[in-house]
């Protein structure tokens, strides 16, 4: 492989290979919608080993391992969002988009289920396709299974914590079109009334918000805002993503966008509840036994985001949790990387979990 991390030679041969696993997948561009290659290296790389690898037809990669009694699917993504990072290791680091959301966590998923043993579980990894901007087909084709014993979602949570829920969101564009006026003239532009409804919204959200923050609270983004006109009619769009937490039904502050947005037309993209788990799971009690003998501090975090936890948690009804190496604070940022000692880390931890449950 080209541009071969100078850090594998540190390390056994277990981890070379995991870490050559992971340099490989990030290596691979796999924007939402154009996954393709990045899947079949995945395949090829998971019947290598010794998982019972294909494409299914949603296009997603699946491995499995074992058969055992006990069915455990780690559900990773590994799509990405758009930004061309130059894939490199510099002092024990691997640069490049994906490292952290969420190829590294699904390099992990590969790496655990090949060192497990398999022989209490069925191990079913999966590669979903179109988790950051297409409305995560893959998640939803896998959410049609039966409902496994227990899942686990690869996402960034540092090897140390485990993720216990995700808020859910609520993704649409507002468009208002008006005849054409003078700027000089009476009457409010269309990019005005815009702003209008914006600022209503925020008031709205907050009023809902009360005392509430962080995980339980209501997040507002305004992702664009553009105004145009063909000489006859003005056109003010706006790209709106809202986070909802679990205890907020997405059919109340649609209520609200629709009680604010007058003449204008609202086109939703996506809706999708927020979800959360505890800490009484199966799982709870293997996952701190496995980061404490690496010597960590294990705790457990929920998530401003959305994740596919929030797409087959409602419909399995399973034990599940969020768990994968990185800083989720360089997720779709110029500096995303991922620290190759905490991802080998998390492999053996995951890989204790997955023989203890």
């Amino acid at each position: 492989m080209s541009s071969q991390p100078e850090t594998i030679a540190e390390h056994d041969t277990t981890a070379a290979g995991q870490i050559d696993l992971l340099h490989g997948l990030v290596a691979i561009p796999s924007l939402s919608g154009e996954e393709r290659a990045a899947v079949t290296y995945l395949v090829q790389e998971m019947s290598a080993r010794g998982l019972d690898a294909h494409i299914d037809a949603a296009g997603n990669a699946i491995g499995v391992k074992g058969n055992g009694p006990t069915r455990i699917v780690l559900l990773g993504h590994i799509d990405t969002v758009p930004g061309d990072i130059p894939v490199r290791v510099d002092d024990g680091v691997l640069h490049g988009r994906g490292s952290v959301d969420a190829k590294g966590p699904l390099a992990t998923f590969v790496a655990a289920a090949e060192q497990a043993s398999g022989q209490n579980a069925t191990i079913t990894v999966v590669g979903a396709v179109g988790e950051e901007s297409i409305g995560s087909p893959g998640a939803h084709h896998a959410a049609t299974w039966p409902a496994p014993d227990l899942c686990i979602i690869g996402e960034p949570s540092s090897w140390d914590a485990v993720c216990l829920g995700y808020r859910g969101t609520i993704s649409f564009t507002y468009r208002l079109v008006q005849a054409g006026r003078h700027t000089a003239g009476p009457g409010e532009t269309v990019g005005e009334l815009g702003v209008q409804f914006w600022n209503l919204l925020l008031a709205e959200i907050q009023r809902l918000n009360g005392d509430s923050e962080g995980f339980h609270s209501i997040g507002t983004s305004l992702r664009s805002i553009n105004t145009s006109t063909d000489g006859l009619y003005d056109t003010v769009e706006m790209s709106i993503g809202i986070r909802i937490p679990p205890a907020v039904p997405s059919a109340r502050v649609l209520e609200i966008i629709d009680g604010l947005r007058d003449r204008a037309e609202i086109e939703l993209h996506g809706v999708q509840e927020g979800y959360s788990t505890n800490k009484r799971n199966p799982m709870t009690a293997p996952f701190l036994r496995a980061i404490r003998a690496e010597g960590g501090n294990p705790r457990f975090t929920r998530k401003l985001g959305t994740a596919d936890m929030t797409v087959v948690g409602p419909v399995w009804q399973c034990p599940i949790v969020a768990y994968g190496p990185g800083d989720a604070a360089l997720d779709h940022t110029p500096e995303e990387r991922i620290d190759l000692d905490d991802y080998v880390r998390a492999v053996r931890v995951l890989t204790a979990v997955l023989d203890a449950v």
